[in-house]
């Protein structure tokens, strides 16, 4: 006995209910076992038949499916192998790229700018710290006594180092010792008269041409503001005064230059002018290279920046004042938001 089933899709098709009522089969009123019995056995063929057609049709999808999907998965495990690698290269190379482009950079950001500068501990950066008037009176006469000569300070007047480096008395005395040309008189003419505190420091030179005459065709630049000019200002300075040396090897040093690392392009037209003993301090402390080298710079540090000082207090007392303020609005709100915040509300939720 087999017994096979059907999808219910095809049931009908081979069911006596498939033929119209209306016409029946001359032969529907007789019994033939035989003949029932070949029928049934003949649909159950045919049942089975669309079956297997069935299940060999998706046996064989499933048969070619398998190689693809294989191939498929083998190809992209291959790609995906590559592709790392592939990756991996790219990053090596990148990076080796970087660190060559690094070190390109660095090495000709110091060929242009120089030598960076060490960080030294300047008494008059802190936050409530003040310049130290002895050093900025020592600075100035090593200004007077070596740098004068080739460099002006066109925008500091006598008037003011009175009360930070010299006494008014002593600032009048200084300026009466330069000869400055004034006029014209009723005459119309040009003349010559003893400084006073409204004049200028003397410049060296009369014009730019007489100052690159006199120095090789260089220039001396105005000191007036170099410790702003310069980045690092004061570091920059110092490690400059301080910072000459015999040129390495490899390295030629044009006649008329000399090798400071610190200097942009490492040649400079100006010679090392600070030496030990140099000049002779009025209160005794010694003349070394480096002494005179953070004097001059606090000097040339006040110069640009005389209201320092003034600056900072003034900032002092505003924040003074300032917090004083913020504790009075702090107890004003409180006050006044406190009965708004520590009210009780009740809500009468019978009626």
């Amino acid at each position: 006995c087999v017994i096979v089933e059907l999808p219910f899709s095809l049931v009908p098709l081979f069911t006596s209910s498939s033929f119209p009522r209306s016409s029946p089969s001359p032969i529907s009123s007789l019994h033939f076992p035989r003949v029932d019995l070949v029928h049934k056995a003949s649909n159950q063929m045919v049942g089975g038949g669309v079956i297997q057609q069935i299940l060999r049709r998706k046996l064989h999808s499933q048969s070619v499916a398998t190689p693809v999907l294989s191939w498929f998965s083998s190809k992209k495990a291959h790609v995906d192998a590559d592709s790392s690698g592939v990756r991996a290269f790219a990053l090596l190379g990148a990076g080796v790229t970087g660190l060559l482009s690094f070190s390109t950079v660095a090495s000709a950001d110091e060929a242009e700018h120089g030598l960076a500068c060490p960080d030294y501990p300047w008494p008059h950066d802190g936050i409530l710290s003040s310049y130290d008037h002895a050093s900025i009176r020592r600075g100035h006469q090593v200004y007077q006594q070596v740098c004068a000569s080739c460099h002006s300070m066109s925008l500091i007047s006598y008037r003011d180092l009175v009360g930070v480096a010299y006494t008014e008395e002593e600032a009048k005395a200084m300026a009466a010792e330069v000869e400055v040309v004034d006029g014209p008189n009723d005459e119309g003419e040009m003349f010559t008269r003893p400084g006073k505190l409204s004049d200028r420091l003397p410049q060296p030179y009369a014009n730019e041409s007489a100052a690159r005459f006199a120095n090789g065709g260089a220039y001396p630049p105005d000191l007036s503001l170099i410790t702003k000019a310069r980045h690092n200002g004061q570091n920059y300075v110092f490690a400059l005064l301080t910072g000459y040396r015999d040129p390495p090897a490899g390295i030629s040093i044009r006649e008329g230059l000399h090798y400071n690392p610190y200097f942009p392009g490492g040649a400079i037209a100006m010679p090392k002018m600070l030496n030990d003993e140099a000049v002779e301090y009025e209160d005794g402390v010694p003349a070394t290279e480096a002494q005179m080298g953070k004097d001059v710079v606090s000097f040339l540090s006040w110069a640009a920046e005389p209201e320092m000082e003034e600056r900072k207090l003034m900032g002092f007392k505003w924040i003074f004042l300032l917090s004083l303020a913020l504790l009075q609005a702090a107890y004003y709100r409180r006050l006044k938001w406190s009965v708004l915040k520590s009210r009780k509300l009740v809500l009468d939720v019978v009626n």
